[in-house]
């Protein structure tokens, strides 16, 4: 938030909302009584003009510095109040579009169409689509509120998976699948290991984690480290480094001098925590997992990723080298923009590949049969099983967070896949 030119930008948008948006608040409660209306207007206000003063405020103050659950909270309501508004203007917009048309038509057409008309079929259009708008953008509000209880509700997804050349000695194997902790963004240690307890509850073969441990930086595992040092697993716990593990945001993706130095220590210090944790590393290699005289194989891959605004850092051919003759493979690979790029043109004898990273956006909807979120309409495959001829994707979901400190409709996954 060090950009002050920004905040003033986003400063004055807030305040032409305030008083557009206000105009349908008057519109709702012109039938109300004066207690009530003033009740409303002042609650409006209160809250808008909060926003406002706490916004203004942040270039004069050490806003970096803050606690970062407490800077999250902040910055994801107000930003939270400007999208509820901006959606709510697009109802008010569309009545206006209308109210311009009928006073045009009127004019041309030499009639008086001017006004609000009540009929005797009830509401006008005007306060319909007023009180539309202010619920709809109050419901989002609402949704993105209630989000930050969401955070730490692990969801349990199962999976069966089939595949005609699995060696039968790895029908039934369990695998634990996780991705995207974020500890950087924790501020509940006794919630977060309710999901270590969880995924200990499924006693699968091996555990699976596909990358983005921290935010930005190594120590931010630091008070964690005795909580995720209870995975365990008969075939071991295996990891990858996501976009995030690399210090890209902290240090910049091309740092020089001190900058450069500074990030390399971290990414050392990174990878010797997931050693500490007891972790298998996979660092563009792979690895064969052996049960009754048959194997498969486990690829690892650093950050690849299909869009040119992520850093590339991995190598599949490197990590393959060595794997082509086992009879199966999974992938792990943290960005599932790779699967695109470079799996299914390059590498069709990879059976499974697991990925994670877009978090479902942290906001979506999800029924039975239907999905959907913002992050559709960036990454092709964003959430859950994907199927190219015998070649499978599966996205976890996430089980950090980052940003904005909740989750709405997509909760925090810990995904166990059995294949059969």
């Amino acid at each position: 938030m060090r950009n002050s030119a920004f905040i003033w930008i986003v400063l004055a948008v807030m305040v032409l909302l305030d008083f557009y948006v206000f105009q349908a608040v008057k519109v709702v409660t012109q039938n109300s009584s004066p207690k009530i209306r003033a009740i409303v207007y002042y609650s409006y206000w209160g809250i808008s003009i909060a926003a406002i003063i706490v916004l203004a405020l942040i270039p004069f103050t050490n806003f970096d510095e803050w606690p970062r659950s407490i800077r999250n909270y902040v910055l994801a309501t107000i930003l939270g109040l400007l999208f509820a508004k901006l959606l709510a203007t697009v109802f008010f917009l569309v009545d206006d579009l209308r109210r311009i048309i009928q006073w045009a038509s009127g004019k041309l057409f030499f009639r008086n169409t001017e006004g609000e008309n009540m009929n005797s079929e009830g509401i006008s259009r005007s306060v319909f689509l007023s009180w539309l708008g202010l619920g709809v953008g109050g419901g989002l509000f609402s949704t993105l509120i209630y989000g930050f209880s969401n955070k730490y509700n692990y969801e349990v997804r199962r999976v069966q998976l089939s595949f005609d050349n699995l060696p039968k000695s790895f029908k039934g194997l369990k695998i634990v699948q996780i991705s995207d902790i974020h500890s950087g963004s924790f501020h509940n240690k006794a919630a977060v290991q309710k999901g270590v307890d969880k995924i200990l509850k499924e006693n699968a073969d091996i555990i699976l984690f596909t990358g983005d441990l921290v935010n930005d930086r190594a120590v931010e595992m630091h008070d964690y480290m005795d909580v995720f040092n209870k995975l365990k697993a008969p075939m071991g716990v295996y990891s990858t480094l996501g976009n995030h593990d690399y210090g890209d945001y902290y240090y910049g993706t091309h740092a020089t001098g001190e900058k450069a130095i500074e990030k390399e220590k971290n990414l050392q210090s990174l990878k010797q925590v997931h050693a500490d944790l007891g972790w298998r590393l996979l660092l563009d290699e792979n690895v064969r997992l052996e049960k009754n005289g048959e194997y498969i194989s486990l690829i690892g891959v650093q950050n690849i990723s299909g869009r040119k605004n992520f850093q590339t850092y991995g190598s599949l051919p490197k990590a393959y080298a060595g794997a082509e003759n086992a009879p199966f493979k999974i992938l792990m690979s943290h960005d599932p923009s790779h699967w695109d790029v470079e799996v299914l043109p390059k590498f069709p004898a990879i059976d499974l590949a697991l990925a994670g990273h877009t978090h479902g956006m942290q906001f979506g909807v999800e029924l039975p049969g239907f999905k959907w979120s913002p992050v559709q309409y960036v990454y092709k495959e964003w959430a859950g099983l994907y199927e190219q001829g015998k070649q499978k994707l599966y996205v976890n979901r996430g089980y950090g967070f980052i940003g904005y400190p909740g989750r709405v409709g997509i909760m925090p996954e810990i995904t166990v896949i059995e294949l059969v």
